[in-house]
């Protein structure tokens, strides 16, 4: 008896607790509730709080998406239709700079006589006539007085050294004074890239034949010397001018997307695209030692010739592997725009202090740009990415 009324005892603790746990949960989820209610409120009466939300929401409703997405089905309509005119303008767009390529053909035909004279005069296979060699500078006349004091002091001296020293041949170093001159150019030259460089008689830049596909190719021409056979060394740069079919409206021009060097014939022990090292192995057997050499790429100018090949499966490059190819872009379009049509003016350095000008300018608007700004509203700002290389090589 004693058993059963335990067991009864037991059923009856069971069941009064069944009956008070959702009483139990209930309250606790009322408490739980009230505290986040109230907690809520707190945050409410906080202006901080609220005007930080107001700004996002501010923020959220004035974007334009959100504003496209409130229009009438009749006007999305006819925005899809000026999108549709504006992939035709693209393509039009195409064709136009195209045809830009094509006179730029048309006019380097007309620049290659001369640009041929210029190379006679540098490596000295002509020599300029005196209505050739004649050139007024804007400083003319304080430059005359000035030499006119100087040469009554040193006169004796000139002739002197006139009668020891032969007249060289042409202009020496002519296209080598440039890469030293160009900060872009300097960078890539290494000590021992300076006596080849100094065999580079010409720089010339060739476009692709009509029907085929756009591209152009720089020449580097090399008189006889110690280091390579060749007496041309090229790099090709292939352009696309048409839209992207998956994103039309990025387009603004031709761009670079591939480039081509070429093999150069080293002398045998004259390449300085690569070096040899020394290494020590240690066999794991018999703890003998050997020293073996091996070559490793080295820095050098000449790599130039070597570029990065572009993956034609799609597969992307790392970070540095682009990076690299974009500098090399960007070196090939200088070369094609500025170098070899003002090759005289930044062997004298006066195109190179007309482009620090023209940066300094432009750094100068921005400050006043900004110090207007400052004064009526303070924002955080930031400049204008530079253009990429396939935006630049038209403007110039």
């Amino acid at each position: 008896m004693l058993t059963c009324r335990r067991i009864q005892v037991h059923r009856w603790q069971i069941t009064v607790k069944q009956k008070m746990l959702p009483q139990i949960l209930w309250k606790l989820l009322k408490i739980q509730v009230t505290k986040k209610e109230k907690l809520a409120d707190q945050v409410m009466q906080n202006p901080q709080v609220l005007a930080a939300l107001q700004e996002r929401l501010d923020n959220t409703s004035h974007t334009p998406s959100s504003y496209i997405e409130t229009l009438p089905k009749a006007v999305k309509r006819r925005i899809d239709a000026l999108k549709q005119l504006q992939v035709q303008c693209a393509h039009i767009e195409a064709k136009f700079y195209e045809e830009v390529h094509d006179l730029e053909r048309k006019y380097a035909a007309l620049y290659e006589p001369l640009f041929d004279k210029r190379r006679e005069f540098i490596t000295g296979e002509a020599e300029p006539t005196d209505a050739e060699s004649e050139w007024h500078s804007e400083n003319e006349e304080e430059e005359k007085l000035a030499g006119d004091l100087k040469n009554k002091v040193v006169i004796e001296e000139r002739e002197a050294a006139a009668t020891e020293e032969a007249n060289p041949k042409g202009i020496p170093d002519f296209w080598y004074t440039i890469f030293r001159n160009v900060d872009m150019l300097s960078e890539l030259v290494q000590e021992y890239d300076e006596p080849i460089l100094k065999h580079l008689q010409d720089i010339k830049v060739k476009f692709s034949e009509p029907g085929q596909p756009m591209s152009f190719s720089l020449e580097f021409h090399f008189g006889p010397n110690d280091y390579f056979t060749n007496s041309v060394l090229t790099k090709t740069y292939k352009m696309k001018s048409e839209p992207d079919k998956t994103d039309p409206f990025s387009f603004e021009g031709p761009e670079i997307v591939d480039c081509e060097g070429c093999s150069i014939d080293w002398k045998k022990g004259k390449n300085v695209t690569v070096k040899t090292i020394k290494k020590k192995q240690k066999h794991k057997g018999r703890g003998t030692v050997r020293t073996i050499t091996k070559q490793v790429p080295n820095d050098s100018f000449f790599n130039f010739f070597n570029p990065i090949k572009v993956s034609g499966d799609g597969e992307s490059l790392d970070e540095d592997s682009e990076f690299t190819l974009a500098t090399d872009f960007e070196i090939g379009h200088f070369f094609r725009e500025r170098i070899v049509p003002r090759a005289v003016l930044y062997f004298t350095g006066e195109a190179i202090e007309d482009d620090d000008n023209f940066e300094e300018g432009e750094e100068g608007e921005e400050e006043e740009l900004e110090g207007e700004e400052e004064g009526e509203e303070e924002e955080d700002t930031e400049s204008e990415p530079k253009k990429g290389i396939e935006k630049q090589w038209w403007e110039n």
